[in-house]
C-alpha cells in the first residue's frame, strides 16, 4: 500500500529483489496542470510495468473486501496516504507493518522526512513498524538511521530514506513472516507529532529566526518549494544558507543584492538565498537572478 515517488522507489527495489506482491493498493490518480488530466501515480506506475493488480479506492475504510480475495501473507505500507481500518488490517494471514519516515517514536503523522530537516536534525531514519488502529503508534520491528548532510533537502532526503526502507525491509520481512521479530513497544512519552504542511506554510515567515527559515526552505524543496513575496509577487527559494548572526536592518530587508551574495534580513541573523524562482520565470542561482532584477537593496520582502 503507497502512492508517492517514494513508494515507487521502495516497491519496485522490493519486486525486483524478489517479493512476490499480490496487489497494490494506492490513492486515487488526481487531476494535473491547467488541463486537469488525469495523471497515474507513481506507484501505479510501476504496477501496471510488472504486471501486478492495481487498487485505487476512494475510502479505504469503506472499501477494502477485495482484499481477502487476494489472500495476502503480508500487508507492506509506505506513504499511502489514508488511515487504514481495523477490518483491513485483520485480513492478512500474518500482519501489516508500516514503513515510517523518522525514528519513531519521535515525528509521528505525516511529514516526519520535511520536519526533520524544518527542526534541524543532524540524524533521521526510517522504522519498520506493526500497523494498528491508531496512527504511527504500533510496535517497532527494526530501525535503520540515516545522516542528514548540511546540503540535504527534502529532495535529497526522501532518496535516503527510499534506500533505507529498501534495506530495512530486506533485512527483516523474512523474520517478521516467521514470526522471530518480536518487537519493541513505542515509549508514549517520547512521542512528538508531525502534521501535514498545509499550502499557507509554504510562505515563509518572517516572524520565525534565521535558522527556522532555512529549515522551512530545506523542508520545502524541491517541491512544493518555500517563497516569500517580493514586490507583489511569489520569490521561491530553494536552497538557503544561514550566513551570521547579525542584525543590521528591520526584518525582512535585502541587506545585499551584488555578485557576492543576495541576503535578507532575518531575526537573529541573516539569510543568504542561493537558489530562487521568480513567479512566471525559472529557477536559477541567485547572481543570474540578480542580473536580471536590479536595484532591490533595500527593498522587503515579506
Amino acid at each position: 500500500m503507497g502512492t508517492p515517488e517514494i513508494s515507487a522507489t521502495v516497491f519496485e527495489a522490493l519486486i525486483n529483489k524478489g517479493l512476490y506482491f499480490v496487489g497494490l493498493i494506492a490513492q486515487p490518480d488526481r487531476p494535473v496542470g491547467r488541463k486537469g488530466e488525469l495523471e497515474k501515480v507513481p506507484t501505479k506506475v510501476v504496477a501496471e510495468k510488472y504486471g501486478i493488480p492495481v487498487f485505487q479506492p476512494v475510502k479505504i475504510r469503506k472499501e477494502y473486501e477485495f482484499v481477502k480475495d487476494l489472500a495476502p501473507d503480508v500487508i507492506i505500507t509506505l506513504a499511502y496516504g489514508q488511515i487504514v481500518p481495523q477490518g483491513l488490517l485483520d485480513i492478512p494471514t500474518v500482519g501489516c507493518v508500516n514503513l515510517h519516515g523518522s525514528l519513531l517514536p519521535k515525528y509521528r503523522g505525516a511529514a516526519p522526512i520535511q520536519y526533520a530537516l524544518i527542526n534541524g536534525e543532524k540524524v533521521t531514519g526510517m522504522t519498520l513498524m506493526e500497523m494498528v488502529a491508531a496512527m504511527d503508534a504500533g510496535r517497532m520491528y527494526a530501525k535503520k538511521e540515516v545522516a542528514i548532510e548540511d546540503d540535504d533537502n527534502a529532495t535529497s532526503l526522501f532518496k535516503k530514506m527510499a534506500q533505507a526502507a529498501i534495506d530495512l525491509t530486506l533485512e527483516n520481512i523474512n523474520s517478521y513472516a516467521m514470526g522471530t521479530l518480536p518487537g519493541e513497544e513505542q515509549d508514549e512519552s517520547q512521542v512528538s507529532f508531525c502534521p501535514t504542511i498545509k499550502p499557507e506554510q509554504e510562505k515563509l515567515d518572517l516572524n520565525l529566526n534565521v535558522k527556522e527559515l532555512h529549515g522551512w526552505v530545506r523542508g520545502l524543496s524541491d517541491h512544493p518549494g518555500a517563497y516569500f513575496y517580493l514586490d507583489g509577487k511569489k520569490l521561491k527559494v530553494y536552497k538557503s544558507q544561514v550566513l551570521n548572526d547579525e542584525m543590521t536592518a528591520e526584518v525582512g530587508t535585502i541587506v545585499q543584492a551584488d555578485k557576492r551574495g543576495f541576503v535578507v534580513q532575518c531575526n537573529g541573523g541573516q539569510l543568504a538565498l542561493l537558489e530562487v524562482q521568480k513567479e512566471g520565470k525559472n529557477r536559477m542561482d541567485y547572481k543570474s537572478f540578480l542580473n536580471g532584477n536590479q536595484g532591490l537593496l533595500g527593498k522587503k520582502l515579506d
